[in-house]
């Protein structure tokens, strides 16, 4: 059994669209994290180089004509660039674990990413978002049956989704059929105003916590905010202003059974929040439910592919 460790969750914004002073930011906040005792931090999703607004105004000329869907791929993180190199080596220095959310660039395609770093600065994990939202879809491309993997590390095993996978009951149970003991629910920013409740912070905060219990395991949710000057930035209508806010954070870690662990910040204010994580306690509430386990019926209902009968998967996405 693994010993307890701190954990840690990033509620801030990245410098938007702005890779090189991204990094940078990362780099603090991975050191004082750190510095605060922590063994593992997790970042939103598309933390690097920030998330496209603007797929939400159904207005992607306007991107294209004003050069934000051009910066954007300028911006997006190659994962062999010395951007990512210095993020490893930042793990490395302190010696903890890093869950980094990026726009991942490969090629002509872009990715939405979620990379594990060891606290060695070795990739343990890296995947993609197997189905971006149909908005998502007019700029990343989607991910395949090997981004579904839990993976050894030394605080335990780790996986990952990020925002709306979290909504298919599939993708989840392709994790917690594989002895996931702290999970990485990873949100871009509740900024979004008068959308249908699906979309609230509320809605995916309980899908958060209903992770955790469903798979008996911790769950890290971190959450970026919003700068009003990126709003400004964006918003250049009536009708876009009345669809995005500043703010819009609301990180939070769940325990096992559901619990929330740390108390919320301001949805406008940056920080990190902090978390033990223990995991005698994720495998007690999973002697009370286990889905890869005596809580199954593979008899009845069962997973094809990678994951199918609770079989393990790798680091290198094999069974």
């Amino acid at each position: 059994m693994h010993p307890p460790f701190l954990a840690c969750v990033v509620q801030a914004a990245p410098v938007y669209l702005d890779l090189e002073k991204s990094v940078e930011k990362a780099q603090l906040l991975i050191s004082q994290a750190a510095v605060a005792g922590a063994k593992f931090i997790a970042f939103p999703e598309l933390w690097l180089p920030g998330y496209p607004w603007w797929v939400w105004f159904s207005d992607t000329d306007w991107a294209d004509r004003h050069g934000w869907s051009q910066r954007y791929r300028e911006q997006a993180l190659d994962m062999n660039s010395r951007h990512a190199k210095a993020i490893a080596e930042t793990a490395a220095k302190h010696g903890i674990q890093v869950l980094m959310g990026a726009a991942e660039r490969d090629g002509d395609h872009l990715y939405i990413a979620q990379w594990l770093i060891d606290e060695c600065g070795q990739t343990t994990l890296h995947r993609r978002k197997l189905k971006p939202g149909p908005l998502e879809l007019k700029v990343f491309s989607e991910g395949g049956a090997k981004d579904l993997c839990v993976v050894n590390t030394v605080l335990g095993r780790v996986g990952a989704l990020a925002c709306a996978e979290h909504r298919h009951p599939l993708l989840k149970h392709a994790l917690h059929i594989q002895h996931e003991m702290l999970h990485v629910a990873a949100w871009p920013s509740y900024a979004l105003q008068n959308t249908p409740n699906m979309l609230s912070a509320d809605t995916f905060l309980a899908i958060s916590r209903t992770y955790a219990t469903e798979g008996a395991c911790y769950v890290l949710a971190p959450c970026a905010t919003l700068p009003a000057e990126v709003v400004s930035s964006l918003c250049d209508t009536p009708e876009k202003i009345a669809r995005l806010h500043p703010g819009g954070g609301h990180a939070q870690i769940f325990a096992p059974d559901g619990s929330p662990l740390c108390s919320p910040l301001d949805p406008t204010q940056e920080g990190l929040l902090y978390a033990q994580i223990d995991p005698e306690i994720s495998a007690r509430a999973r002697k009370a439910f286990d889905l890869s386990g005596h809580s199954a019926r593979a008899d009845v209902v069962r997973l094809q592919g990678p994951a199918q009968l609770g079989t393990p998967i790798d680091n290198e996405g094999q069974p």
